[in-house]
């Protein structure tokens, strides 16, 4: 988690995105809304954070651990919100986790739809294959697919949660050296303009 706040930082930065004061922003499949909440660590204003999620016991959830945000249940291929709404979109392990192929098109259309011009995406998603055949890897020739207009900075990084998962003690040690090696990195991280 460390390493990724960290990382989310210096791309933001690269993107002049930051600080995200003034900046409207949704995170699209917001779960417990843990990342959405973060961005307030760049300056983002909580009564200009969104999240949507399609279950609904993840946004109650969400409502009691982050009462200053706004979140709402519904499915991303019909966004409830009008065109060009937010200034920056946030979608992690989204796609992973959509198999179908009609409704991953469907969802990029309607982040694209409500997405400001000269707005940007913030991705995190897998890279690899996992064990868990609930999701799927996102490689960078699908994510120009779905986002055809759009330019992707990519970054990989998470050490493969298997491996790492066993780190512990160890992990201020090891995670560092283990990071440094692209192959165990299971993960995108990237911004799309």
């Amino acid at each position: 988690m460390t390493e990724r706040v960290r990382r989310t930082g210096e791309l933001l930065r690269a993107h002049h995105l930051l600080p995200l004061t003034g900046r409207r922003i949704l995170d699209v499949g917001s779960g417990y809304g843990a990342e959405l909440a973060r961005m307030t660590a760049f300056g983002a204003e909580p009564e200009l954070l969104t999240g949507i999620d399609l279950i609904e016991e993840r946004v109650k959830q969400a409502k009691l651990a982050f009462p200053t945000l706004r979140f709402e249940v519904g499915n991303a291929d019909q966004l409830p919100f009008p065109d060009g709404a937010f200034d920056l979109l946030m979608a992690f392990t989204l796609f992973s986790s959509i198999l179908d192929e009609g409704m991953t098109s469907r969802v990029a259309s309607e982040m694209s739809r409500t997405l400001k011009a000269g707005g940007a995406i913030l991705w995190y998603d897998l890279r690899f294959r996992s064990p868990n055949q609930a999701v799927r890897p996102i490689s960078p020739a699908t994510l120009a697919r779905l986002f055809p207009d759009r330019q992707a900075t990519l970054v990989t990084l998470t050490v493969l949660p298997p491996i790492a998962r066993r780190l512990w003690r160890l992990t201020p040690i090891l995670y560092p050296m283990l990071a440094g090696l692209e192959a165990l990195r299971s993960h995108y991280l990237g911004i799309l303009r």
